[in-house]
């Protein structure tokens, strides 16, 4: 039987845990065998810099803390080496920069996840992976928005060019006429 002080210390790993989870917005589960401690120590300077938190964790503490947030669908991948990424703000870093070395290692796994506190499948994940990032969502959105108005822009400014509008209307007039 363990002594009070490290069940009360457990309790703490799990109840940290457990809000940890419930803070997030995306997480990534993953077996982490076979990884050198150089590329372990890259991956989660990747990891750092885009924001996510990369925890190796027990199986037993991460299924408590998993029942606990309403993840426990996660319990059925808990077993052997595992380590959980979590975001919370960004969904799409964790699956990409876990997946792109996943690609490139092959004892490196991706065991399960979860989106907005729900446990999502390997297939979604792989999607959530292959996502651009906000940055480049933004950009594309507001490069949508912009399209128009700067045809528009455009449009006008080809009407200066040529004179006015009188003038482009008095062309149009005459290439009517000869036709």
């Amino acid at each position: 039987m363990p002594s009070q002080k490290i069940l009360e210390e457990k309790k703490a790993v799990v109840a940290a845990l457990t809000e940890r989870l419930q803070n997030s917005v995306t997480g990534v589960v993953v077996s982490y065998k076979g990884i050198t401690v150089a590329d372990d120590t890259k991956l989660r300077k990747d990891l750092r810099e885009a924001g996510v938190q990369y925890t190796v964790v027990k199986n037993t503490l991460l299924s408590r803390a998993a029942d606990e947030a309403g993840l426990g669908d996660l319990n059925a991948v808990l077993e052997g080496t595992t380590a959980i990424a979590t975001s919370a703000e960004d969904y799409v870093a964790a699956a990409r920069i876990l997946s792109k070395y996943a690609d490139s290692n092959k004892d490196f796994t991706i065991k399960s996840g979860y989106l907005d506190g729900e446990v999502i499948s390997l297939d979604k994940i792989n999607s959530l992976a292959k996502l651009p990032s906000r940055e480049v969502l933004l950009a594309t959105v507001l490069n949508a928005f912009n399209a128009p108005i700067a045809s528009f822009a455009r449009a006008v400014q080809a009407i200066a060019d040529n004179g006015g509008v009188e003038e482009c209307l008095n062309k149009k007039a005459a290439e009517a006429a000869e036709a």
